[in-house]
């Protein structure tokens, strides 16, 4: 089982442990990061800054717990740092609790640095070569997985944990089991090496066996002071703090001597290493361990306590006698047989990719020139183009790019644009809004052009008065073209202001004006590979349409603020019911520009040239209003259908819109009626009158509703004046009686002549 386990489960692909991981020994893979154990070097960085905690070291109390259990002899060996993490505890009650858990013996693990003393003291002498310190795990492991070249410099002795197993396996037999406790990650992968496997049995950090005494409900400060075993430590108990080396190897050490160096923490143990690769410094010695501080700041350390506490804890621990039973055995048994060590080259030599290899991982991110090569770090890599070495090697993946996940999401954001016009306007066809309504020849002619220009990308103006369904035309004509799986964005050109109307169309850059706090694509690139629709077209600026001008003739579109320009490909439709020739005339609109856009023109007629149309579209209005109101409604009566076909309409088809939905409101059961009309039509509408169809037929059908409008009033004149008695209204009309009967007949006004004969029974 491998010292440290990835929490799939909890992984979020943050990239801390890419980060935080100084060989990049982590792979990135779909769903989380997993550890490369070939490079990895155990410095429990990754264990340290994971937000999620989904890197944890592998559990070995459940192995102790069985060790203990089995009867075995077991020895327990503390690190020389044990006193920075069990602070609230003496010496004497932490051995005292690990012999109630079942160890058979406690160790101060701080021997082990006086046993290798000697062996350092010997070799420093003999070898003239710049020597590296071999007793922290983590650099021997970088220097053998990453730095080949600096093997030969590795003193080749064991570490004080391994020194101590071996010691005490010699004196008390191979069958011991040893168990190392320490805050050390790196001891665990130390006893899987081949050079050091069997002197330690188990590795367990401090924590761990806190959680031991919890389980066991062992409380360290309720126990009487039991001794250590072994041999008492003196100057190896300073082993653990920052020079504590030099100090347990009496190694005198001058603050000017540069022969002598010793360097703790990542960052000034991967200068030193890189220095000494590259020959720029050649000291005798070099000390290097990789936990800020010493051993006393590992992985595993107390983060109740400041770095400050922890050394002074370890300095007093030095300083005061700690009681200890030496058995003879262990006088007799002063150092084991072999402390040495050898070294081996695990370097695995990743592909390397060459230069075109980088260019095009760095292209795939966006990254055209270098100064798109933000090195911003946030992928876990410090520049741009060892991200890119990463990719290529496996380790990482496109994705992890910050900038480039910045700009698909606005990419994305034009995406939904997209998506979210054809929703609506899926939506709107389903409720009838994307098809024009009529059987009059002007309306089949708008169809029958819509029809021609709409599989063409033919840039296309529509006229008309307000109202006439101008952008209804403009979304007909999108489905007619070879663009309708993409979107149709609509903008209407009075509703925006002039500046803001600049950065809608065509996006602005970030700090291109008071209020751009982000950059922005504008609705050109929103509708890329689709249609844009410009309504009221003739309001826009001489500045606007310019920009507009040159979008069309280049197809390119330059956001506020900004130099460069991008190319879009957009079907333009514009509306307008202005007289763009006399804006041309009057200097008010660019003759170069209304030549762009007056390519193929369709003019909406007004309703009141569709007369024909109005019962089908008031039935239309009529369902629309039924469904939208949540109301029962079936029909129209004759009269308001006649009323409505007399009426100018000025606001064309959207007037029809709102004066049927209104009516549907005021109706209480389901006809519409004239009464619910607006009063104009009541007023208007007369019983026999031509109709807005008739009037326009010919002079004869205008002067006969004139003559028929006054013959009325005439024959109602004499009825009136007769007091309703036919024959005396015929005399006074100077015309027959039948005539009289006939115009009666005409004009429904049988009432009146009934009325006559009523009063006058003897005629």
């Amino acid at each position: 089982m491998e010292p440290i386990v990835t929490l799939k489960e909890k992984c979020r692909k943050c990239y801390c442990c890419v980060r935080s991981c100084p060989v990049k020994a982590i792979k990135v893979d779909k769903s989380y990061t997993e550890i490369i154990f070939d490079r990895c070097i155990g410095c429990g960085n990754c264990l340290s800054n994971c937000p999620q905690q989904a890197k944890t070291v592998a559990d070995k109390v459940g192995v102790t717990e069985q060790l203990l259990a089995s009867g075995d002899m077991a020895i327990a060996v503390l690190g020389s740092s044990f006193p920075a993490f069990f602070h609230n505890a003496t010496p004497g009650q932490l051995a005292a609790g690990l012999k109630k858990l079942g160890f058979a013996e406690a160790h101060e693990g701080a021997y082990g640095a006086e046993l290798i003393a000697g062996h350092y003291a010997r070799i420093t002498q003999q070898r003239s070569m710049p020597l590296i310190s071999s007793h922290c795990p983590a650099i021997v492991d970088l220097i053998e997985r990453h730095y080949p070249k600096l093997l030969k410099n590795l003193i080749p002795v064991v570490s004080p944990m391994v020194a101590m197993g071996r010691f005490l396996k010699e004196v008390l037999g191979p069958q011991v089991r040893i168990v190392y406790i320490s805050s050390c990650i790196a001891a665990k992968f130390d006893t899987n090496m081949k050079e050091t496997r069997g002197a330690i049995d188990i590795v367990l950090t401090y924590r761990e066996l806190e959680g031991i005494f919890k389980s066991r409900q062992i409380t360290l400060q309720s126990l009487p002071d039991e001794p250590f075993d072994g041999i008492p430590p003196h100057l190896g108990k300073l082993f653990s703090i920052d020079e504590g080396t030099f100090r347990a190897f009496s190694i005198p050490v001058d603050p000017l001597d540069t022969e002598s160096v010793s360097a703790c923490g990542e960052v000034n143990v991967m200068g030193v290493i890189n220095d000494l690769a590259a020959g720029r410094i050649s000291p005798r010695l070099v000390d290097l361990r990789f936990c800020y501080d010493g051993c006393i700041g590992g992985p595993g350390r107390n983060h109740d306590v400041t770095e400050f506490y922890r050394r002074n804890l370890i300095i007093n621990h030095y300083k005061r006698e700690v009681p200890h039973q030496t058995a003879e055995h262990y006088l007799r048994h002063r150092e084991p047989v072999s402390l040495t060590r050898g070294f081996t080259s695990k370097h695995s030599r990743l592909d390397s990719p060459k230069a075109n290899d980088i260019k095009n991982i760095l292209q795939s991110t966006n990254k055209f020139s270098h100064k798109d090569e933000l090195n911003c770090r946030a992928c876990g890599y410090r520049t741009c183009r060892e991200y890119a070495v990463a990719v290529y090697q496996g380790l990482a993946e496109i994705e992890m790019c910050l900038p480039y996940n910045l700009q698909q999401l606005e990419e994305d954001r034009g995406r939904l644009i997209q998506k979210y016009e054809l929703a609506r306007r899926e939506i709107e066809r389903e409720y009838g809004d994307e098809f024009i309504v009529g059987n009059d020849r002007k309306t089949l002619e708008v169809l029958d052009l819509i029809k021609q220009v709409g599989p063409t990308p033919t840039t296309v103006l529509i006229r008309g008065e307000s109202g006439t369904g101008k952008e209804l035309t403009a979304r007909a004509i999108h489905r007619y073209s070879k663009r309708n799986d993409k979107p149709l964005v609509t903008v209407n050109c009075t509703t925006i202001t002039d500046s803001l109307l600049e950065s809608e169309l065509f996006g602005h850059k970030r700090g291109a004006f008071t209020g751009a706090i982000a950059e922005k694509k504008g609705l050109f690139e929103a509708a890329d590979g689709g249609t844009i629709f410009l309504d009221e077209i003739g309001d826009i600026t001489p500045k606007l349409q310019a920009e507009l001008l040159r979008v069309l003739d280049t197809g390119d579109v330059r956001p506020v603020g900004g130099t460069a320009a991008r190319k879009v490909d957009v079907r333009l439709i514009a509306a307008t019911n202005r007289n763009l020739e006399e804006g041309v005339k009057e200097g008010w609109f660019r003759e170069d520009l209304y030549y762009r856009l007056n390519v193929f023109t369709i003019t909406m007629p007004p309703l009141r040239n569709r007369v024909e149309s109005i019962p089908i579209l008031v039935h239309h209005f009529l369902d629309k209003a039924s469904t939208k109101l949540n109301k029962r409604i079936v029909g129209i009566e004759d009269r308001a259908i006649k009323a409505l076909m007399r009426y100018p309409w000025p606001g064309n088809i959207r007037e029809m819109h709102n004066i049927i939905e209104r009516a549907s409101v005021l109706t209480h059961d389901d006809i519409i009626r004239l009464e619910n009309l607006p009063i104009a039509f009541a007023e208007n509408y007369e019983e026999g009158a031509p109709t807005a169809l008739d009037l326009r037929n010919s002079f004869r059908a205008e002067r006969e509703r004139h003559v028929g409008k006054l013959e009325k009033k005439l024959v109602q004149r004499f009825l009136t004046e007769a007091n309703g008695n036919v024959t005396r209204a015929a005399k006074l009309a100077n015309i027959p009686r039948r005539t009289f009967y006939r115009l009666l007949d005409k004009y429904r006004l049988k009432d009146s002549d009934a009325k006559g004969r009523h009063n006058n029974p003897g005629e």
